[in-house]
């Protein structure tokens, strides 16, 4: 056996750098922190950049110790070799960002078979050389995939600058990993399906993107002997909108029925749950819209991960994640007994905002042209700034730099159609912007008292948050509070 070897002091405070970083939250500012302390920033522009500089530093590093003969964890112990392992990793899947970035559009492309992957063998052989059990290099490059895809799905498919928005990437990025990576990689990678979620948010605000993002970022294990992923990740979304369908076939959607269940079932057809992949997700938009018995079977595979199709005796077990969204006010439905508590409680192991495209612009002065050159880029398959720039000026004479886009983001992508129709886009009437819109000129007006204040604002919260609960929090008042203050703003307005 090798005579155990030791790191010197100043390449153990490195290192543990390098181990902060690897675990923060790639859209958090604790990590571009660490980042900078890793690496002299100055003067690099753009986060792409700057990870790039961070990454050429530690490759340098590693190279030192490999000069030093010091680069194998089967050389060194404890603490030392554990953080010398997650810089292993680090530098291991930096090297390979560009690979799975070609691997990712590559899969996009090829649908749902899995493609071959012609790096797998040198990535993981690397790892082996380093001092990883073949199997757990295995793991680890599985792990690089999901690494790259969560933040390739949710970086690019989140357009916007503005704080709430870089908000809800370090929020969506936090569920996919947990708030606490570390722990993410030694215990939960496999056992993420009982984290369900619940997304809220207006009517057009993205909650379809951000649960897009969230089910094709699961854990996919590698498969040796294919040399590829054991599927691909664009099969293992599926999104049902529970209002399309008539409480009469909702049931048969999700769970499937058999030959003859009911009249017209001549053949037997698989729910979604059924065809959900267990790397995957099911994301049910408009949850508020389903009714109580419907809402007892889900909460039922929620706790049991069981379901028996309609006209069938046979349980049948749902391994994948739950994602489900609402523009409904929840707190309103639960007081009136339209959606049970030990539903609601179920479903929201975490509970994500996705915010209005009107906060989006108030936050941001660059937000719209950001949203305009993904939107013109999208509809005509290039990017053209100048159609974006055309289209914006177009927004800015009507319907205005004042309009609140009651439609959000949806609205403003028909506004782009529109323009680029017919030269302009008119506002469009939103029969719940009055009593805000009278708010705020009372507001504006210095004609409020302090509990008015207190009354609009809770309750503007109130509908972006969907929950007292969510209200008493951002504003750290009590929850009796929050209401009383809403049934305040209700009985002004």
């Amino acid at each position: 056996m090798n005579k155990p070897m030791h790191l010197t002091a100043a390449d153990r405070e490195f290192i543990g750098l390098v181990a902060r970083a690897a675990f923060a939250n790639p859209f958090s500012d604790a990590r571009t922190e660490v980042d900078r302390q890793i690496a002299d920033l100055t003067g690099v522009q753009g986060r792409e950049a700057q990870v790039d500089a961070v990454a050429l530093r530690v490759f340098a590093k590693i190279k030192e110790l490999d000069e030093r003969g010091v680069a194998d964890l089967n050389r060194h112990e404890g603490e030392e070799r554990m953080a010398l392992a997650i810089a292993f990793l680090f530098e291991g899947f930096h090297r390979w960002i560009s690979p799975f970035d070609d691997l990712i559009l590559k899969q996009i492309a090829a649908g749902d078979t899995s493609v071959d992957v012609p790096f797998a063998r040198e990535a993981i052989a690397t790892l082996c050389r380093r001092g990883f059990p073949a199997e757990r290099a295995e793991r680890y490059f599985a792990m690089f995939y999901q690494l790259r895809r969560a933040y390739y799905l949710i970086d690019r498919g989140l357009t916007g600058a503005s704080p709430c928005m870089q908000k809800l990437r370090e929020r969506l990025w936090s569920n996919v990993f947990t708030a606490d990576m570390q722990l993410y990689v030694l215990q939960l990678w496999n056992r993420m399906e009982d984290f369900s979620t619940l997304l809220l948010g207006a009517t057009g605000t993205g909650k379809g993107a951000a649960a897009a993002a969230l089910g094709r970022s699961g854990f996919i294990p590698f498969d040796t002997r294919k040399n590829c992923f054991a599927e691909s990740f664009t099969r293992g979304f599926i999104a049902l909108n529970l209002s399309q369908f008539p409480e009469t076939l909702i049931e048969s959607e999700l769970f499937g029925h058999r030959k003859g269940a009911f009249t017209g079932a001549v053949e037997a057809h698989a729910g979604v749950f059924a065809r959900c992949s267990p790397h995957g997700a099911i994301f049910l938009d408009e949850i508020g819209e389903v009714a109580e018995p419907l809402q007892i079977k889900l909460l039922q595979i929620l706790q049991e991960r069981t379901f028996t199709p309609v006209g069938s005796h046979e349980r049948q077990r749902f391994a994948g994640r739950v994602i489900a969204a609402t523009n409904r006010p929840l707190d309103e439905l639960r007081r009136d007994g339209k959606f049970r508590d030990d539903f609601y409680y179920r479903l929201c192991s975490d509970v994500i905002l996705v915010p209005g495209l009107h906060q989006r612009l108030v936050e941001h002065p660059r937000e719209l042209d950001l949203l305009l050159n993904e939107l013109v880029s999208r509809l005509t398959g290039q990017s053209d700034t100048g159609l974006a720039a055309h289209v914006a000026q177009a927004l800015r004479q009507s319907p205005g730099p004042d309009y609140t886009w009651p439609g959000n983001v949806r609205e403003l992508e028909q506004a782009v159609r529109r323009v680029l129709l017919t030269g302009h886009y008119a506002a469009q009437s939103a029969p719940a912007a009055g009593a805000h819109s009278r708010f705020l000129a009372a507001l504006e007006s210095g004609a409020l008292s302090g509990d008015e204040v207190l009354a609009g604002y809770c309750a503007r919260l109130h509908a972006q948050l969907g929950s007292y609960e969510e209200v008493a929090r951002r504003t750290r008042l009590d929850r009796r509070t929050v209401r009383r203050y809403i049934l305040l703003h209700r009985d002004q307005a």
